[in-house]
C-alpha cells in the first residue's frame, strides 16, 4: 500500500519528539564519573530497593492479574474491563491519594487494621501496593488480548477429552497464550520500576524503606545533577531490555 508522500514529515517530527529528549540525556552523562555515582550509598540502596519491590509486584500482578484477565476473556464480563484499566489512565498522585484514603489510618480500610496495630503508608508495603495498582492493568491487557486471540476451541477439545478445567487452564489455555503472558509480565515489571506519583504520595521518600529509584533521581536533580543522569540511565537500559523482550516475544 502506498501512502502520501507528506505522511514522512509530521513522522520524522513525531520521531524526533520521542528520539530526541534521550539523546539529550545521554549527552550529559558523566561518563568517566559514571561507577562512582552508581555505587553511591543513597544510589544502591534505591537501586536494591526499586528491584526489590518491582519484582515482588510484578509477582503479585501475576497471582492477580491472571485470573482477572482469564474472566475477562472467557466469561466476558464487560463492566470488569473499565475498572480494571482505570490506573492506566489516572493521574499517578490520583492513585497515591486513593491507595491513602483506603489504607492510611483513617482509611476505608486502613482504620479497621489501625485497630490492629498494623500500618501501612510510608512503608515498604506502601511501595508494593502502589506499584502493584499501577502495573497490573498492564499485565491484564496484554493477557487479554492473547486470549482473546487465541480462542477457545483447543480448550474445548481438551474439555471433551476428560480434562478438568485446572488441567485445561495449565496445560492448553496458558502454554498457548504464554508469549503475551510474558509481556505483559515484563511491561508490569518496567511500570514498576519507574513508578513515581503513586509511591512518593501513598508511601513518602525515606531512604531503604521507601526511596525508589525515580524517587531518588528526583532528590538528586536539586543537589547533583550528574547523579540524577547517571541514575535516569539505569532506566533507561532497564526500558530498552524491557521493550526488546516483549517485542521479541511478540513476534
Amino acid at each position: 500500500m502506498s501512502l502520501p508522500r507528506w505522511i514522512a514529515a509530521p513522522a520524522i517530527v513525531g520521531l524526533l519528539i520521542v528520539a530526541l529528549p534521550l539523546f539529550g540525556l545521554l549527552s550529559r552523562v558523566d561518563w568517566p564519573g559514571l561507577w562512582g555515582l552508581l555505587t553511591s550509598q543513597s544510589s544502591l540502596d534505591a537501586l536494591r530497593l526499586s528491584l526489590l519491590t518491582a519484582t515482588t509486584s510484578t509477582a503479585l500482578c501475576l497471582v492477580f492479574g491472571v485470573p482477572l484477565a482469564l474472566l475477562m476473556a472467557r466469561q466476558r464480563l464487560r463492566w470488569l474491563r473499565p475498572v480494571v484499566l482505570l490506573p492506566l489512565v489516572l493521574p499517578p498522585v490520583v492513585g497515591g491519594l486513593s491507595l491513602l484514603y483506603t489504607f492510611g489510618r483513617r482509611g476505608l480500610i486502613g482504620k479497621h487494621l489501625e485497630a490492629f496495630g498494623i500500618t501501612i503508608p510510608f512503608t515498604t508495603v506502601a511501595v508494593l501496593l502502589a506499584q502493584t495498582f499501577v502495573a497490573l492493568p498492564f499485565l491484564v491487557m496484554g493477557l487479554e488480548g492473547a486470549l482473546r486471540t487465541a480462542g477457545t476451541s483447543y480448550e474445548r477439545v481438551a474439555a471433551t477429552l476428560g480434562a478438568s478445567p485446572t488441567r485445561v487452564l495449565l496445560t492448553v489455555t496458558l502454554p498457548q497464550v504464554w508469549p503475551g503472558l510474558v509481556s505483559g509480565t515484563v511491561l508490569s515489571f518496567a511500570r514498576a520500576l519507574g513508578e513515581f506519583g503513586a509511591t512518593l504520595t501513598f508511601a513518602g521518600s525515606i531512604q531503604g524503606v521507601t526511596r525508589t529509584l525515580p524517587l531518588e533521581i528526583y532528590l538528586q536533580r536539586e543537589t547533583d545533577p550528574r547523579a540524577a543522569v547517571a541514575l535516569s540511565l539505569v532506566l533507561v537500559v532497564f526500558a530498552a531490555i524491557v521493550m526488546a523482550i516483549a517485542y521479541g516475544r511478540r513476534r
